[in-house]
């Protein structure tokens, strides 16, 4: 489906589990830039809601509340479905710790007016703030997802700072299951290229504040995107052909 640069109407989209101290400053950090603000609450503790009850009440947002902790993945489901409901076109995922730059929402959006059908991945860069585990880690996921797209299209699958045009991503989440949790970014990007959509990357300042809240589970979720990364690789292996055709057809362009 075409969307005509004139008729773009993007929002931000934040998840939210606990981020009571930073979540408000993030807000306002996005709507300074004109963009309305949909906010997930995955099943936060009573302080962070009454936060967000009191930036909702004065009509800083729209809340979206889940029943109970679902996830990351879950949360940011529910809120491009809401997205997409609520008449816009596309969603800008940040991450509501203030580790994103919002003063490169422009940047995002300027990207998107030009290039209205592409998924505008943030690509991480970062200070010596960042864990040195974590970067390490980056970087072996950076080429197992080149390996499941048979290109280097994404520069950073796991930068949480993206914008997404719903109507191809919201027909992806329609296809198949999505994950919960923090192997969402990897797989909803690699599964979008798969499909098709034009990848944008937009490198961006990151940084991991002293007193950041992380729900990384260093066991757990690293458990979890290496049995991501195997699914991936294997659902790779018969789209081969048609990755491998549409990269060559790019080059011969």
């Amino acid at each position: 489906m075409s969307v005509p640069a004139a008729r773009l109407a993007p929002c931000a989209l934040i998840p939210i589990y606990n981020h009571k101290r930073t979540i408000e400053r993030t807000v306002q950090a996005v709507r300074a830039h004109g963009l309305p603000v949909i906010v997930v609450d995955d099943g936060s503790d009573a302080d962070t809601r009454a936060v967000l009850d009191a930036l909702k009440e004065n009509g800083d947002i729209q809340l979206l509340r889940l029943p109970r902790n679902q996830g990351k993945g879950a949360a940011l489901v529910a809120g491009l479905l809401a997205a997409r409901d609520a008449g816009h076109t596309h969603a800008l995922q940040i991450d509501a710790d203030g580790q994103h730059d919002t003063g490169d929402v422009p940047r995002f959006l300027a990207e998107s007016r030009d290039h209205p059908h592409a998924m505008v991945c943030g690509r991480a860069v970062y200070d010596d703030s960042v864990p040195r585990a974590r970067l390490y880690g980056r970087y072996l996921t950076h080429v197992c997802v080149w390996a499941e797209t048979l290109s280097l299209a994404i520069d950073d699958s796991m930068c949480g700072y993206r914008l997404y045009p719903l109507h191809e991503t919201c027909a992806e989440i329609a296809r198949a299951p999505l994950p919960a949790r923090m192997d969402f970014d990897t797989e909803i990007a690699v599964r979008l290229l798969w499909r098709g959509v034009p990848v944008r990357n937009l490198p961006t300042r990151v940084i991991y504040p002293e007193d950041g809240l992380s729900h990384f589970r260093m066991l757990h979720d690293n458990a979890r995107i290496t049995a991501m990364h195997t699914r991936l690789l294997l659902g790779m292996l018969p789209r081969a052909p048609r990755l491998l055709w549409r990269r060559w057809k790019r080059q011969a362009a």
